[in-house]
């Protein structure tokens, strides 16, 4: 059995962002077809000084404790950033929040890493803004797991 710190066991049992949001600007989907986390993140942006910036954030997820924490941080951690300042945020970062993750578990970060991108690409898509080529990178990546989840699994898209 895993051992989470008192900090992933925090943000398990009572995590501060889980929720959706209702007509988002952006929706992230992401899953990991070994171990069957699925998470969705919602943002709402506004401009804010001239820049586009995250004003409202929550997440759904279903998976294991590691999954849930690290989707709560990555929501604490994009709460109020820029688009740009938002796309900075990597897995390490919430990682280092967490004050650490079972070795076993730090994929659960990366999952909730790529939530948060696919939710600001979803965003710029529908807003006709320019995607920045390393997003966009990221995105194709993103769809080719999604796309081997759903041809071995065999469901609906």
């Amino acid at each position: 059995m895993e051992q989470y710190n008192k900090k992933v066991m925090q943000h398990f049992l009572k995590p501060k962002n889980v929720g959706e949001i209702k007509n988002p600007d952006g929706v992230g989907k992401v899953g990991n077809l070994v171990c069957g986390d699925i998470m969705h993140v919602f943002i709402k942006v506004k401009e804010i000084k001239g820049k586009d910036t995250i004003y409202q954030i929550k997440f759904q997820t279903l998976g294991c404790a590691a999954a849930v924490a690290t989707s709560d941080v990555v929501i604490d951690l994009a709460k109020g950033k820029t688009i740009q300042d938002a796309l900075k945020i990597t897995n390490q970062d919430v990682v280092r929040e967490l004050g650490g993750l079972p070795a076993i578990k730090v994929h659960c970060s990366l999952l909730a890493e790529q939530a948060l991108s696919e939710a600001i690409y979803d965003y710029m898509i529908k807003k006709g803004k320019k995607v920045p080529k390393e997003l966009e990178e990221k995105h194709k990546r993103n769809q080719e797991h999604e796309k081997n989840f759903h041809d071995k699994f065999k469901c609906e898209k």
